[in-house]
């Protein structure tokens, strides 16, 4: 009876263990053992336990996830989708109609100036508002975590934001591009990534576009992770494996596609390939690492051709950024091993800055300072530094101001408010002035999340899914508010984008509206 018990419901089977008088001590302890052992492995077994390491990669970060059930819940959720299109069908929105912010090139991110909000236009009763395309790179218009395209809440209730839509979404760590009230991630499903688009006030699914592809990686997780980019009324959407499909936007039709690693020749990173396309010009820039010269491969952005390539570095996990520097308009790369600017009309080298970690670990956006200065950080005790360009001998060189171990940013970039930074400090909240690197104060201990800056407000989702809302200041932490978003461990940047706050992590996606 205590066997079958135990072999059934292992609690049960202890406690009639426990009870039975007649059972000597030592055979009870004994027997209670092999009864706590097979509990432990129905839970891993039956209920889905799994142990994962958080983003310091020493705690463990226990969770009940079962892969079946969880891919029964999405395509049940995505079926309802489909049926409920048709009763309902969303107004499809033409390409031609695609305009405004983000629908050419990111614009060069010059120096930033303190944080302001503007008011949205108003469209005329004779002119129709162009549809809006704000969000539609990597962490924002110029890859910075810096949210301006409207007026957002600066209290939030007590109790929490309530969710425009909450749904199952599948597997990975990409982050959230938007347009034409749309927006676009790629998730894995089952053995398949998948690029996506939903309809951004309801949620809906409205297309798809799969290919057979799963990355998997035991110390950081499965599954893709680098964050599309929209432009021009496209999706250029990169697997952890090196597939790179340029999709149209409102259909979901591959226009082109490529794999980046066997074009570079080059083996995939450990943890998988991260980083954002950029669209410069007539090119999408991404980095695949290639030790050829073709670390860094410039494409077509409309045939796919090879335009150029550049370096020879081993590829880190952070995005390509265009900004200008030094008055020279220019792409920053962060690889393996050093910071660099090239020409994007050719690929040149203009200047390199050596920066090595412990495991060729590189996962942060440098924070563009002003015209000519930027902060780089990275986390495995490595710390943080201001670097200067500056012209010299006809050409360009960088020479650091300071560095330091103030800020030390493992793959959660920060972000500039009125001349400090504020950011994860190996998972503590931390203020450091961007004139001396010095730190003004440390607290928060939201784990390894992320951070945006919408106009005078901090964002930030910790690593276990709740939304920090804070007031920046170098006095102090300012915390204002405080609810839990989503479930389970969340490494993915939130995104904002017409109001609406998009938040996913492996397992769930949610919105919430954000805009006063």
């Amino acid at each position: 009876m205590i066997a079958l018990s135990a072999l059934v419901l292992p609690p049960l089977g202890l406690i009639l263990l426990l009870t039975r008088p007649a059972t000597r001590w030592y055979v009870k302890a004994g027997a209670s053992v092999l009864i706590l052992g097979l509990g432990i492995a129905h839970l891993f077994l039956l209920y889905g336990l799994r142990v994962e390491l958080d983003g310091s990669s020493k705690r463990p970060f226990l969770s009940f996830y079962d892969p079946e059930t969880h891919y029964r819940q999405l395509e049940e959720s995505r079926k309802q989708m489909a049926a409920k299109a048709v009763e309902e069908p969303v107004q499809a929105i033409p390409v031609s109609q695609f305009a405004a912010a983000g629908a050419d090139e990111p614009k060069p991110a010059e120096a930033p100036a303190p944080a302001t909000v503007k008011e949205t236009p108003k469209a005329s009763k004779e002119t129709p508002a162009p549809v809006r395309g704000y969000w539609t790179d990597f962490r924002g218009p110029n890859r910075d975590g810096v949210y301006s395209e409207m007026p957002v809440l600066t209290e939030w209730p007590s109790e929490g934001l309530k969710p425009a839509w909450k749904q199952p979404v599948g597997g990975g760590y990409a982050s959230f591009v938007a347009a034409g009230g749309r927006a676009f991630t790629i998730e894995q499903r089952r053995d398949r990534e998948v690029a996506a688009a939903y309809d951004i006030e309801t949620g809906r699914e409205l297309w798809t576009n799969s290919w057979p592809a799963y990355f998997r990686e035991s110390m950081g997780g499965d599954g893709p992770r680098a964050t599309p980019t929209w432009h021009e009324g496209r999706v250029y959407a990169l697997g952890a494996e090196g597939e790179f499909r340029v999709i149209d936007a409102e259909s979901g039709k591959t226009i082109w596609r490529r794999n980046i690693l066997e074009d570079a020749g080059a083996s995939n990173l450990q943890w998988g390939m991260a980083a954002s396309p950029l669209i410069v010009d007539d090119k999408v820039i991404v980095l695949p690492g290639g030790r050829s010269g073709k670390s860094v491969v410039a494409y077509h952005k409309t045939t796919g051709n090879v335009v150029w390539t550049s370096l020879n570095d081993k590829q880190a996990y952070a995005s390509p950024m265009l900004v200008t520097l030094a008055g020279v308009r220019q792409v920053l790369v962060v690889t393996a091993s050093r910071v660099v600017g090239l020409s994007p009309e050719d690929g040149k080298l203009l200047w390199e800055y050596p920066w090595v970690t412990s495991f060729d670990v590189n996962g942060t956006q440098p924070i563009l300072v002003d015209g000519n200065r930027f902060i780089i950080s990275s986390g495995y005790d490595h710390g943080a530094a201001l670097i200067e360009i500056r012209s010299s001998g006809g050409g360009l060189e960088a020479r650091k101001i300071w560095e330091n171990k103030n800020m030390k940013n493992r793959f959660n970039s920060s972000v500039l408010y009125q001349g400090h930074i504020y950011g994860l400090d190996e998972g503590i909240f931390t203020c450091v002035e961007v004139e001396t690197g010095q730190r003004k104060w440390k607290g928060g201990r939201y784990g390894y999340g992320q951070v945006l800056l919408a106009g005078d407000r901090l964002i930030v989702i910790t690593e276990t899914g709740e939304l920090v809302l804070i007031k920046p200041s170098p006095d102090r932490l300012q915390e204002l508010a405080r609810f839990e978003a989503l479930e389970g461990k969340t490494w993915n940047n939130h995104a904002i984008e017409n109001g609406f706050l998009l938040v996913r992590n492996a397992t769930e996606m949610a919105a919430y509206r954000i805009a006063r």
